[in-house]
């Protein structure tokens, strides 16, 4: 154990106002956690000892519990997402597995349901406020759904099958990783490649390199094409060599489905496992199990995706009568018989000619500043916000963090938020993401204060400014910014008190991305985006003839993108409802079958896609993937009420904008999602505005 002196100095056991990321170090974490884990396994046998079916003897210290261990987790996970060693990365994965233990103990704790399940029997249930019920309902659902209510036999048989699970799609991604970087395909020969732009030769070079090849240049070679998605896909889209497209694609097809690396047999274990613990919780299969915590049932979700994907069919095959005509009039050989690597290369080809847009040219107009100044300016205009620099307040971890403040109407300050905007490959991961501080919560609120302010974080992977250049952006890096600040607001806008359901907490995970998707739409609305897009050194505004074709590129092939989405989903509602393992038909003949209605050109008859489909083997996504487009269906639907008020109307557009406010960025995980959007919209959720926006609501009429 550390000694006392050095876990008293240790800022992950200090009382802070605000995160001190700036002093946080590899060297905190193990003793920082273990003391941690120590304190909060203490609190819990206490709580199990006195604890009572009321909120001060049951409610308000398991909060605590439960805050203190997100709060100080999330912030040494946030580093090593954004300012990762070696040493961190140890450290965590040293403590990793005793935080799951502990937070197992939690779930698993008897004296705590049973408490839980006294209030929602209780005479006084009727009179609890719907935040406190749906809290309390939560907390059984999830105790439940972790095996609580088990015999102790079939509990123990529960915990095997989630450790086994657990290492099964562990193995599944090893599996992926490891055969996508077996592939390599070295090139030396300059005409093989032909088509493909400078940043992508650059990319082959610099991988040359780092397999020995030291004098490897993108102008002279040799080039090393990998699996790796920024590898795969200039290939696809760009690579003139048809045989080169062909190999790359078969290879990138078959990944983890043969030798050592199959993942077949990994994925019928794990489906074969899901079933098992289906069936110990009392379920007809894994599917209900994932929807039980969901907005949409087993059926809606499949009515949804069949409405979806008739809407989708004629327009994608449309999509490829149009590119093989094009491809005919470009002298093409292979025009009358396009195949699946001959798409992705000739839809590139079409949307040049016919947008030509780059999105290289559009960077100038989109620099940094400007877009968060657009994006604050419509803030204000939609939801009564200002959102006012702060830095300095708190401290952050890495100078080009910044950090504001969120005021209401009144100036009063309602929220924090920070933003890490620029790329560091050395020691942040990519993508773009948003994730808590901390919540609102009336529990935790310092003294002197009657709730705690809800603080986010904010993080983006763009340019950095170069010189006196600003960080200047592509269209889609400026579609993400509002997207993440979506989910910023309404973690940071919540009006609910009760900390475990504040903000995105227990909100139903496919009703979760409806405020980020939402905020996408305004990126093509024209006085928003003409705010924004200003050249970084004349000042003028995006030519409108640009804005015009940025707008009808917005659907182009939305029946074919549409569709693959579709498939994926439906694949995975299949697998996880009707297939039965071991049985008559394959997990390949699954995929085929899906395939006949939602591919336009059949797979082939060796497609092996499912051995490298993380999301739903390795990934939250099992029986889940169907929920992207249900929130998109919410999200279009939710944009298409200030259409119907009137996107040029300032005046409907600032009251629509306050009813947004006031239900689905207030009311947090407090009030059913469909409830909360009815109360938004009036009624309940339609597809149409998503059909609609897509460009597919003509065909399906």
């Amino acid at each position: 154990m550390a000694s006392e002196d050095s876990l008293s100095s240790n800022p992950l056991l200090q009382n802070f106002e605000f995160p001190p990321f700036d002093v946080v170090d590899a060297h905190h974490v193990r003793p920082g956690i273990r003391a941690l884990l120590h304190q909060l396994e203490a609190e819990l046998e206490q709580l199990e000892k006195t604890v009572e079916p009321s909120w001060p003897k049951l409610v308000e210290p398991l909060e605590r519990i439960i805050d203190r261990l997100t709060v100080v987790w999330g912030m040494i996970n946030h580093l090593k997402a954004v300012k990762d060693t070696p040493e961190l990365r140890a450290a965590i994965e040293e403590v990793q597995p005793e935080k799951v233990k502990f937070q197992l103990r939690l779930g698993q704790s008897k004296p705590i349901y049973n408490a839980f399940k006294s209030i929602r029997e209780s005479p006084d249930w009727n009179t609890l406020i719907e935040a406190r019920q749906r809290l309390v309902e939560a907390q059984i659902k999830e105790a439940v759904l972790s095996g609580i209510a088990l015999e102790d036999d079939k509990r123990e048989e529960f915990n095997k099958i989630e450790q086994e699970l657990e290492k099964l799609s562990h193995k599944f991604s090893e599996n992926v990783l490891d055969a996508t970087k077996k592939f390599e395909k070295l090139i030396t020969d300059k005409k093989e490649i032909e088509g493909l732009p400078p940043s992508a030769l650059g990319l082959f070079a610099q991988a040359a390199v780092s397999k020995g090849h030291e004098n490897a240049t993108a102008d002279v070679g040799p080039w090393l094409i990998t699996l790796d998605g920024p590898s795969y896909l200039p290939v696809m889209q760009h690579a003139k060599n048809r045989a080169l497209r062909e190999e790359v694609y078969r290879a990138y097809l078959s990944r983890a489905s043969s030798g050592d690396l199959d993942n077949t047999a990994i994925i019928d274990q794990i489906l074969k496992l899901r079933l098992e613990k289906a069936k110990l919780l009392g379920f007809n299969n894994y599917a209900e199990v994932s929807m039980a915590t969901k907005m949409a049932t087993v059926e809606k979700a499949d009515e949804l995706l069949e409405k979806l994907r008739s809407a989708s069919w004629a327009p994608a095959v449309q999509d490829i009568e149009d590119l093989k005509s094009f491809a005919k009039n470009q002298g093409a050989a292979e025009a009358d018989s396009l195949t699946h690597w001959d798409i992705t290369f000739w839809s590139e080809r079409l949307r040049e000619s016919k947008y030509d847009i780059n999105e290289e040219e559009l960077r100038p107009y989109f620099s940094l500043p400007k877009v968060m100044d657009g994006l604050f300016g419509l803030a204000k205009t939609l939801f009564g916000i200002d959102v006012a620099p702060a830095d300095g307040v708190a401290p952050v971890w890495n100078s080009d963090v910044r950090f504001y403040c969120i005021k209401d109407s009144s100036g009063n300050p309602t929220a924090y938020f920070y933003f890490d905007p620029y790329s560091r490959p050395s020691e942040k991961r990519d993508g773009a993401w948003m994730d808590e501080v901390f919540s609102r919560s009336r529990v935790m609120a310092q003294k002197g204060s009657s709730v705690r302010l809800p603080v986010a974080q904010m993080v983006c992977n763009q340019t950095p400014p170069v010189g006196d250049k600003p960080s200047l952006m592509t269209f889609r890096e400026v579609e993400t910014v509002f997207h993440e600040f979506g989910h910023a607001l309404q973690h940071m806008l919540t009006k609910e008190d009760e900390g475990l359901v504040a903000g995105i907490r227990n909100i139903e995970w496919d009703a979760v991305e409806l405020p980020s998707q939402f905020m996408e739409n305004w990126c093509y609305h024209r006085d928003t985006l003409m705010s924004i897009a200003k050249h970084y050194q004349t000042g003028e505004t995006l030519p409108e003839n640009v804005y015009k074709k940025l707008l009808a590129a917005r659907t182009f092939r939305a029946g074919s993108l549409s569709l693959r989405q579709l498939k994926f989903a439906t694949v995975d509602l299949e697998l996880h409802t009707k297939y039965v393992p071991g049985g008559t038909e394959s997990i390949y003949d699954v995929d085929q079958r899906v395939s006949m209605k939602t591919q336009v050109i059949p797979p082939l008859p060796e497609d092996r896609f499912l051995c490298s489909f993380s999301h739903i083997f390795a990934g939250g996504y099992a029986a889940g993937y169907y929920s992207y487009k249900w929130a998109e269906v919410l999200s279009a639907d939710a944009f298409s009420a200030f259409e119907d008020a009137g996107l040029d109307d300032i005046k409907a557009v600032k009251e629509t904008g306050q009813r947004f406010r006031n239900t689905i960025l207030a009311l947090g995980g407090g009030k059913a999602p469909l409830q909360v959007f009815v109360e938004f919209r009036g009624r309940e959720p339609s597809p149409e505005p998503l059909l609609r926006h897509n460009g597919l609501l003509v065909a399906s009429a």
